[in-house]
């Protein structure tokens, strides 16, 4: 039996399986909480987008904050992926993966100095730049490091994606972008700046994205300005579309990569503009359903008004649900013959929003295994310490094969950088 949105995650008999092994086992195996990825589910989300755009010039540039782990970012790079980053932190880690800074788009709205000294010494591909402030800073630090930044600007151009308000991204209202009606100037701005060399264009309206229609009306304004910029002597290279294209948790039906990129190439055919460099940023549709986040029953508790299950994972393993409200399905990772009951599952950390799930139907018991499916993406990486709780181990599974990938964190590491005061403080 296949999951919704999960083909490579799936039950055979009564037992959940990642690829060729049985989640239950990988709990026993490595504890728990305990992340599994299926790095088949990772290639074959990719490779929706490589189909539609073999024989172009492109370069599909994951988006690195939706599971920063390096075995997954090895697993993109070894595939022919550059990557899309938002920090020092996660340059430091595609470097880390022997990945050349070539193949590194650098995006964000608060890049600091010493980030964009960091990134011109390694030779990343392009800025994508968020502010005509920040224009300036690029230009002060590249002409003072003796570099030339090459620069693309990201364009908001006020189109409704649809999706939850934290996660839009394209709106007037969101921090993201330079407006659409001052991209011109900021363009010939940034021409016109020592230390810059404008590159390309690029634009992303949010996250969890399930309809084509928003994409198609972005690309449609930035086509149109982009033939303005060009028409006022700046050169435009590559078209950076972003990414956000959403995945299933429950009974949603996204377009595949493959018809969602073939679309937008079709439109952009047909404007004149193929002969550009294709770029897109994907993160959470390579990812998200590729990885399970297994944990094991502590206590069943009923109640007079709910009936919970608390479980060994909290809202430091999984904050999407505490933070968003995401629905994120639940299952046994053995299916049990007794009744279902209705339970809210949730963790032991001491906050009333520390749940996975609620209204879920289950049948569990002390010491059973359950997994949260769709965990592949933003969850080890928005995992934090919070009730001085380490942070889960990660596996990765290729067949009936199994690495460990990240050691799950013990009490020692988590006050390693801490101080006592000396003795004689008072």
């Amino acid at each position: 039996m296949t999951l919704p949105g999960a083909p490579h995650i799936a039950y055979r008999g009564d037992d959940l399986f990642i690829e060729d092994r049985r989640v239950a086992e990988l709990a026993r195996a490595h504890g728990t909480p305990l992340y599994a990825y299926s790095r088949a589910a990772m290639l074959a989300a990719l490779a929706s987008y490589q189909r539609a755009l073999a024989g172009r010039d492109h370069l599909i540039c994951y988006a690195m904050k939706a599971n920063s782990s390096l075995a997954v970012l090895q697993t993109f790079a070894q595939a022919g992926c550059g990557f899309d980053i938002v920090s020092g932190g996660e340059l430091e880690r595609v470097l880390a993966c022997g990945v050349p800074a070539s193949k590194v788009v650098f995006s964000g709205v608060g890049k600091t100095r010493a980030e964009m000294r960091r990134a011109l010494e390694v030779g990343v591909m392009c800025f994508n730049v968020e502010s005509e402030a920040e224009l300036e800073v690029l230009s002060q630090v590249a002409s003072a490091a003796g570099r030339i930044a090459r620069v693309s600007l990201r364009v908001n151009p006020d189109v409704d994606a649809g999706t939850h308000p934290y996660i839009s991204t394209g709106l007037k209202g969101n921090k993201f972008g330079i407006a659409h009606q001052d991209a011109l100037a900021n363009y010939q701005r940034a021409a016109g700046l020592p230390g810059l060399h404008v590159v390309g264009i690029d634009c992303h309206i949010g996250s969890q994205i399930t309809d084509a229609g928003p994409y198609l009306d972005a690309l449609d304004r930035l086509l149109e300005l982009i033939e303005t910029i060009e028409a006022h002597g700046i050169p435009i290279h590559h078209l950076d579309l972003g990414g956000g294209l959403g995945i299933t948790y429950t009974d949603e039906a996204p377009p595949s990569a493959e018809a969602l990129v073939t679309s937008l190439l079709a439109r952009i055919d047909a404007r004149g503009h193929g002969h550009r460099r294709i770029m897109f940023e994907p993160g959470r549709s390579l990812v998200g359903n590729a990885g399970v986040l297994v944990s094991e029953v502590l206590y069943v508790k009923p109640g007079e008004q709910r009936n919970f299950c608390i479980v060994d994972a909290a809202m430091n393993d999984l904050m999407r649900p505490a933070m968003y409200q995401a629905w994120m399905r639940i299952v046994a990772c053995r299916r049990r013959d007794d009744p279902t009951m209705i339970f809210d599952v949730v963790g032991p950390v001491c906050e009333s929003g520390d749940w996975l799930g609620k209204d879920r139907a289950l049948a569990v018991r002390a010491g059973d295994c359950v997994a949260v499916l769709s965990a592949g993406a933003y969850s080890m990486t928005m995992a934090s310490n919070y009730n001085t709780r380490g942070r889960a181990a990660e596996v990765m599974v290729s067949g009936d094969r199994v690495w460990l990938i990240r050691d799950r964190e013990q009490p020692s590491e988590l006050f390693r950088g801490e101080h006592l005061l000396p003795a004689n403080a008072g």
